[in-house]
């Protein structure tokens, strides 16, 4: 992404928010860039960006403009599924990659109503047909980039064998019928992506659309692997990008704004300014070092083992709360001028809000790397055993 698209995006990010509107012209300029295929293997066409470079440009573009960034996470970590399955050997979703080289936007379909387990379990029915195809009856709720997808993937639950309840994990098209989205998207914050409700109406994937079929509960796969690892990281870098704009701004401002009882001098001169400063400071890096050894550790393939997820989860969750931490200084720091609607800092204090519900949210993800830790997480203690 060059310097001239960034400006660009964050020249309309205010206008989108205030609209509640999607981000059709970034996404014209992300596509005409190729910023949409980067995540793909050069071998398909795509830009053959690692993991460790995509959080880069997830916090370059976040920077600039955060609900722009946000929603093209969900269908970079899609490709970045693909990908990650491909360098393994698994082809079994590299449609996927020769899609997205061609055009195709695609999307996440994994929220839904009351539903704390996450991949582990759905409200959405998944109703076996023949030939391995699907079809899917529910709601799901955050579809990010709802106006634009060609693809969405979702979950589903297979109960018809009460025994062995499984979960489906499949992509539908948007001009197969049997969906359609409510436009109920009006949030606090990262207005721009458009999350708006998807309705599954017996919509049909079919088998070779189906790309894994897991018993209910934990999920141990390549699959959920690529998905967790290529969502959650680069989400983390997206709010550390929110973080470090935010920082930015309040330092640019401390150094502009006059304080009469400093006589005269710069907010910069004060002691708590400057404290303050100091303490967003060594968050922001500590957050980029958190995803950064991770991303790296990733990538080198590094054997945590079943410590992987509290690794994964372990970075997103220490930068979602950090940039909230981040945030909440500059705003102190710039004073009441960052609750005026004109400011920048005020529309990032809303969109920062957003990162600890990510699934799995904050306590989901604490329950999980205690329990993996205390070995009383499922797979640990199957593998105790």
């Amino acid at each position: 992404m060059s310097d001239d698209l960034l400006a660009a995006v964050h020249d309309r990010a205010a206008e989108f928010d205030r609209q509640n509107r999607f981000f059709h012209e970034d996404l014209d300029d992300l596509r005409a860039a190729g910023y949409l295929k980067a995540a793909a293997p050069v071998e398909f066409g795509g830009g053959g960006l690692t993991l460790p470079q995509l959080l880069h440009e997830q916090a370059r573009l976040a920077y600039h403009a955060p609900a722009t960034a946000l929603a093209v996470n969900m269908h970079l970590y899609w490709v970045g599924t693909a990908a990650y399955l491909w360098r393994r050997g698994d082809h079994s979703i590299d449609w996927i990659l020769e899609e997205a080289v061609a055009g195709k936007i695609f999307a996440a379909g994994h929220g839904e109503p009351g539903n704390d387990l996450g991949l582990a379990g759905s409200s959405v029915a998944a109703e076996p047909l023949a030939d391995g195809a699907y079809s899917f009856h529910g709601r799901k709720i955050f579809t990010s980039l709802s106006p634009v997808w060609d693809w969405l993937g979702v979950h589903g639950l297979d109960s018809s064998d009460p025994a062995n309840p499984r979960i489906v994990h499949a992509f539908i098209r948007r001009q197969d019928p049997g969906h359609r989205t409510e436009e109920t998207w009006d949030a606090h914050g990262v207005r721009a992506t458009k999350s708006d409700d998807t309705v599954l109406e017996g919509v049909i994937a079919p088998g070779r659309h189906v790309a894994r079929v897991l018993p209910a509960g934990p999920p141990a796969d390549p699959f959920i692997d690529g998905i967790i690892s290529s969502a959650v990281l680069p989400i983390g870098a997206v709010y550390y990008g929110v973080a470090r704009r935010a920082f930015d701004l309040a330092v640019e401002g401390a150094k502009r704004r006059i304080s009469p009882a400093l006589n005269g001098r710069t907010y910069a001169h004060h002691p708590q300014t400057q404290t303050e400063i100091a303490k967003a400071s060594i968050e922001l890096d500590s957050i980029w070092a958190y995803l950064s050894q991770v991303a790296d550790e990733w990538v080198r393939g590094e054997d945590h083992g079943l410590l992987w997820p509290t690794k994964l989860l372990g970075a997103k969750q220490h930068a979602v709360d950090g940039a909230r931490r981040v945030v909440d200084r500059a705003t102190k720091v710039a004073g009441a001028s960052s609750l005026s609607k004109r400011a920048e800092l005020e529309r990032l204090s809303r969109d920062v809000r957003s990162g600890p519900f990510h699934p799995p949210n904050t306590d989901a993800t604490h329950d999980l790397i205690g329990q993996i830790h205390l070995g009383v997480f499922p797979p640990v203690a199957q593998a105790a055993e």
